[in-house]
């Protein structure tokens, strides 16, 4: 991966990472916000419906105690006493009720049985747990619910207050009450956005005993969505709200959550924040559960709304990470790029390539740095080049004169010979001239042998290509030394190691031939007393690997570093040329040389040459 493309990935994710969290953290405490101001208004309902309750109570409880106090309750209340006959008073509570505008009213007589019923005439004689629960003054005892059961087979939940009628001995009572229901609800203020129901069945039940433990709980019965009513009747999609009221009603306690009127499923901003809220009788016994439920619409649209913007913002951000990478790669990477590219040419060898210098930042000072690198290295090439041919040539030279002075003293001395036997007589300067003119042949002969070395050196001929197999390469140079080694005085023993597998190379046979032979003969010299020689050819990669091994004194490691440089010998007699041949004809086929050596246990020349395919990627 560029460093362009590091820089555009690294900036587009912190970008996106930006926006993440800070959408992430925006939404959260939307959220929150608007839980808060759903617990605050469902607070502020709760309130206000405590507040009528309150107020529809102490209206009820007026009303009671206005009847118990009224002269036609008391002349009632003394004729019972007297009599004991309830029957004229069986439609008295009916009337009364009428009057005062009661949904519920009774007349309980002493020994705790209805009198007379305004719900119900027919419970005549029926005794009332309401009025027999309470003390014997319940003048001032705060309203209560309590269910009431009608004659139509349904119960109605209300609001009940039980007084006792002033001076009746034994005491007569009242029970009166009002419906607690959809009408009751009409009269609350309801936000915009809220929805509110009671649901007036919630402690509907039977009682299951244990038979191991004999103990008794009772058993809610089935949620019933029409019992959930609201100001206009039965709320929509009451049946949604069914874990949440059953939550309420099995734990007593106040119970929120989310329901959606269109289902799981259904669209967010459709759903809403409910809470049911118990309400309980004076035994502690839910007898009802208020719904509140908050519209989310708003805090959905507001999440929506955030996360458009986080979109946008993050689009931007990161179009704008590829603006501002590109604008980087302009100025820094592509720069750098240029410089590695160019550092790059240099390694190769282009020492005259030239990096555009722009500004006056830290890159563009690299740049000028490198282009005066780079100069400095030119010129100092050119004078390395030129310091290096100067020595070159006095090397030559020096050679040269060394290697010319050895046959020219003989050829001086038989000259001068020749000169002085010019006054022998004839006899004798014929035979000092046929001896002279041998030698002068011979050391002729030498001196044309060295300018061929030296000339051969200086003209080393290209490859000329085609394809070999190095078996064949192997067998072509031990067919021509294998006989001459065994015919030696010395008795040097030839040996061969080739692999049988095909080692196809495109190489120049006489050249490759021209420097095994010799590496051949510098093994023959170095085994004067006889020895070991061995060419061997193995696959190594895709091309093959040739050795000359031999078995003579060896190299010390400071003659292996030096055994390749032009000129340098470890034979009294010898030119110093042919191993840098050698190495020039490796070298000319991509191949490489090396030597393997210890004092004493021999030499062994190792040539690594690349197979045709390798050969021709290369080319």
């Amino acid at each position: 991966m560029s460093l362009r493309q590091r820089l555009l990935l690294l900036l587009s994710l912190t970008v996106a990472a930006a926006v993440a969290a800070v959408s992430w953290t925006v939404l959260l405490r939307i959220r929150h916000v608007f839980e808060q101001r759903d617990q605050e208004e469902t607070a502020l309902f709760v309130s206000q419906f405590q507040r009528e309750f309150q107020h529809r109570s102490a209206e009820l409880a007026a009303a009671v105690d206005h009847i118990a106090a009224s002269e036609r309750m008391r002349t009632m209340a003394f004729e019972l006493s007297q009599s004991g006959d309830p029957s004229p008073y069986v439609n008295e509570a009916e009337n009364l009720a009428r009057d005062a505008q009661l949904d519920f009213l009774e007349i309980i007589g002493p020994d705790g049985k209805i009198i007379s019923s305004a719900q119900w005439p027919a419970r005549f004689g029926y005794p009332e747990p309401a009025a027999s629960e309470t003390g014997p003054s319940e003048t001032g005892k705060e309203p209560f619910l309590k269910r009431e059961d009608l004659p139509d087979g349904t119960t109605a939940l209300g609001v009940f207050a039980v007084r006792t009628i002033d001076g009746a001995q034994p005491p007569v009572r009242l029970v009166g009450g009002e419906r607690l229901d959809q009408s009751f609800l009409a009269d609350l203020p309801v936000a915009p956005g809220m929805t509110i129901g009671l649901y007036t069945d919630a402690n509907s039940s039977t009682t299951m005993v244990n038979l191991n433990t004999g103990a008794s709980a009772p058993v809610l019965a089935a949620f019933d969505p029409v019992r959930l009513l609201g100001p206009n009747g039965t709320v929509p999609a009451a049946i949604q709200y069914k874990s949440l009221i059953d939550a309420a009603r099995t734990s007593g306690q106040q119970t929120s959550g989310i329901v959606n009127p269109n289902g799981p499923a259904g669209p967010r901003e459709a759903s809403l924040s409910a809470t049911a809220i118990p309400l309980k009788n004076q035994a502690g016994n839910v007898m009802a559960l208020l719904v509140v439920a908050l519209s989310r619409s708003g805090m959905v649209d507001a999440q929506q709304h955030i996360r458009a913007i986080a979109y946008g913002v993050a689009a931007g951000g990161i179009l704008l990470a590829i603006a501002f990478s590109l604008w980087i790669a302009a100025r820094v990477s592509r720069p750098i790029e240029q410089l590695a590219r160019a550092a790059g040419e240099v390694a190769a060898g282009n020492w005259d390539v030239h990096v555009p210098e722009r500004g006056r930042d830290e890159v563009s000072v690299l740049a000028h740095s490198f282009n005066h690198m780079t100069g400095q290295l030119t010129s100092q090439r050119e004078r390395l080049i030129q310091s290096e041919r100067v020595a070159a040539w006095r090397e030559l030279a020096r050679r040269l004169a060394h290697e010319l002075k050895n046959p020219l003293f003989p050829l001086q001395l038989t000259v001068e010979n020749l000169a002085r036997a010019r006054q022998l007589p004839e006899a004798e300067f014929d035979e000092i001239f046929k001896e002279s003119t041998t030698t002068l042949s011979a050391e002729i002969a030498n001196l044309k042998a060295i300018i061929g070395r030296f000339s051969d050196f200086s003209k080393m001929p290209r490859p000329e290509l085609e394809r070999i197999d190095a078996k064949d390469l192997i067998a072509r140079v031990a067919s021509l030394y294998a006989t001459a080694a065994a015919t030696k005085d010395s008795k040097i023993e030839f040996e061969t190691d080739v692999d049988p597998a095909p080692m196809p190379l495109d190489a120049d046979p006489e050249l490759l031939h021209r420097a095994l032979s010799n590496l051949v003969l510098n093994a023959m010299d170095a085994m004067p007393e006889g020895g070991k020689l061995t060419l061997s050819a193995h696959p190594k990669g895709k091309g093959a690997e040739l050795r000359v091994s031999d078995t003579g004194a060896g190299l010390t490691p400071e003659e292996c570093e030096r055994l390749f440089t032009p000129y340098y010998t470890t034979k009294q007699h010898g030119t110093g040329l042919g191993l840098a041949i050698v190495q020039s004809v490796v070298a000319d086929h991509h191949g490489s040389i090396a030597v393997e050596s210890r004092a004493g246990g021999g030499t062994t020349f190792i040539i690594t040459l690349p197979g045709a395919a390798a050969l021709e990627a290369v080319s």
